[in-house]
């Protein structure tokens, strides 16, 4: 059977490409080089796990999906994906990508979900967007391995809650363990902590919720899922940023990893956010 040999846990931050490679190092901002030193280290968390393949979790941020049909959960089945939409290039620079896909991998994963009780929507025609391709700008920037995207409703009320996205993280985790072969298959996903898009927080120093990123590094860190339960709730979530539910995807990847202790941790706090990274090895994968 298949083994899970890396689980990884991370934020999109689409300015990092910008900042650390594609503006001139004497115009880049202080913080810019202990951003690249920390990802380049994390990016070897994924590395020694030699993966084949890679199952990537995020979310699109209304370039293909709308308030009018936003899926809860959603898996892409194609042999190919375009990434990177007009805005993405033009705001962020961000490039474009054609990645191979593993359709064989995806049909799995989408009737073992079903079976297990999550009602996934497919997608023959999906196109990626930054919450994919900044993950694999951070850590396979080679864009070297077939991905199954999976993608998450963590903006279009209502939402699922903690507990629902930290059971799909399980549910993923048993059934790639089931797909047969002998296969590597490392499991990528991000989200962010407290996060304000277009609020009045937006441009401040700091993350809008120091204090909450605080918490949330240490909660993810420690494999802590019964604190998150008891303490992470919609409120909280809003209260922390408008934008603060796409730390729902980084619930979900603690439910991949499972109870134990991150094997890497590591945070950053930036302007306007807190990046995290974090990164599982699952027994008996090495």
């Amino acid at each position: 059977m298949a083994v899970v040999s890396a689980v990884l846990a991370t934020t999109h931050h689409p300015f990092f490409y910008r900042e650390t490679v594609l503006t001139p190092q004497e115009k880049r901002r202080p913080e810019a080089e202990a951003w690249r030193h920390k990802v380049e280290a994390y990016r070897a968390t994924l590395t020694a796990a030699r993966p084949d393949v890679l199952v990537m979790v995020g979310a699109d941020h209304f370039h293909q999906l709308f308030y009018d049909n936003y899926p809860t959960f959603l898996i892409g089945k194609q042999p190919k994906y375009d990434a990177t939409f007009h805005n993405e290039e033009r705001y962020f620079g961000l490039p474009k990508f054609v990645l191979d896909g593993d359709e064989d991998l995806s049909g799995f994963l989408l009737q073992e979900l079903i079976d297990r009780g999550f009602d996934f929507s497919v997608s023959h025609e999906l196109k990626l967007d930054h919450s994919i391709t900044c993950a694999l700008l951070s850590v396979r920037p080679e864009a070297d391995l077939p991905v199954v995207p999976i993608y998450t409703n963590i903006f279009a009320p209502p939402l699922a809650g903690p507990a629902r996205f930290y059971a799909l993280g399980q549910a993923i985790r048993a059934s790639l363990e089931k797909y047969p072969g002998d296969r590597r298959i490392a499991v990528v996903g991000t989200g962010h902590l407290s996060l304000e898009i277009g609020g009045p927080r937006q441009f401040q120093d700091a993350a809008p919720d120091v204090e909450f990123d605080r918490r949330a590094v240490r909660w993810l860190a420690d494999g802590d899922i019964d604190a998150i339960l008891r303490n992470v709730t919609p409120e909280v979530l809003k209260a922390a940023g408008n934008a603060t539910d796409g730390f729902l995807d980084l619930v979900l990847m603690l439910g991949v990893a499972g109870r134990g202790k991150a094997d890497y941790a590591d945070h950053l706090e930036l302007f306007q956010t807190t990046e995290a990274f974090f990164t599982w090895y699952p027994q008996d994968t090495t």
